[in-house]
């Protein structure tokens, strides 16, 4: 049996293990959160490298991209010092593949017409494939890196600005500790609404769901949300809410959407190479033959 581990920065209540089979090959999937203790991610590296197929990056990543860079993220990168065997990987070669493909197949299939849609995506350089394929489709389109990420109230409204601003801040931003950036450990349970304006103005509210929810308002009511990593308690909490659509771009297994970075691993896997020999199109060609599909949830009538 193939086994992946995610190891988290994040909150430990969130641990899921699942037996799955793909392609024929009988997968243990694994996420452990650390609750933001990094020594303790460290230590679980240390004590399971050569022991598993791959590892994924979960809580943080190890890099964002803006203008075709990738910046690396000097913190995240240190905690896998200690993985001299088993591969790991930030989920960054599916966001440009399965996310930019899952908003071309909403589209395509009607599920989300997006030219009528005002999106709200609260972290472009997190998700650059999900952010370009919005920004080609959307009637309009807030991205909220510098609100949800900095805390800065600026709202950036065209893909062209969220590169020159990236292209200024983010050499910069990578140097910073992770939980400047993004909830470790408890914060990732908890809820203070704030950016109350933008949620309430978009149709569709994009992006990281610690993100999304971490600041989400009270009423939802008729929005969708497009985002990953969810739980069946997430599922239900945007149920009473009163959101529309919830769609995961990674697959449900038990009641859970695993991140990107989970789902990585397992392609790493199955592909059987380095993660810096394998392109987009090698992604790409293996969520074909696997039919990949996003998962879509009316939680509540439109």
């Amino acid at each position: 049996m193939k086994r992946v581990v995610s190891i988290s920065l994040g909150s430990s209540k969130r641990n899921k293990r699942v037996n799955a089979t793909l392609f024929g090959e009988e997968f243990e999937i694994e996420r452990v959160g650390t609750d933001g203790d990094k020594a303790k991610y460290r230590q679980l590296i240390a004590d399971l490298d050569g022991k598993v197929d791959a590892f994924g990056v979960g809580g943080t990543d190890l890099y964002v991209y803006a203008n075709n860079r990738r910046y690396t993220m000097r913190d995240s990168v240190t905690l896998f010092k200690a993985a001299k065997k088993t591969p790991y990987v930030d989920g960054s070669g599916l966001k440009n593949t399965l996310e930019r493909e899952t908003v071309a197949y909403l589209q395509e299939k009607g599920i989300v017409d997006f030219t009528q849609k005002r999106v709200l995506l609260v972290c472009a350089v997190d998700r650059f494939g999900m952010a370009e394929a919005l920004a080609k489709r959307a009637k309009s389109i807030v991205f909220g890196d510098m609100m949800f990420s900095l805390g800065i109230p600026i709202a950036i409204r065209s893909w062209g600005a969220v590169q020159r601003l990236a292209r200024l801040v983010l050499p910069v931003v990578v140097q910073c500790p992770i939980e400047w950036l993004y909830p470790t450990g408890e914060k990732q349970d908890k809820n203070t609404p704030k950016w109350q304006k933008y949620y309430a103005e978009a149709d569709v509210i994009a992006g990281d769901y610690h993100l999304i929810g971490r600041y989400m308002p009270e009423d939802l009511k008729g929005k969708i949300v497009l985002t990953n990593t969810t739980t069946a308690e997430n599922v239900e909490e945007l149920k009473r809410r009163g959101v529309h659509l919830l769609i995961t771009t990674t697959p449900v297994f038990e009641g859970r959407s695993f991140g990107t970075n989970v789902m990585e691993a397992v392609l790493v896997t199955l592909l059987n190479k380095p993660p810096d020999q394998l392109t987009p199109e090698d992604y790409f060609r293996k969520l074909q033959e696997l039919d990949w599909k996003p998962t879509v949830q009316e939680l509540n009538s439109a």
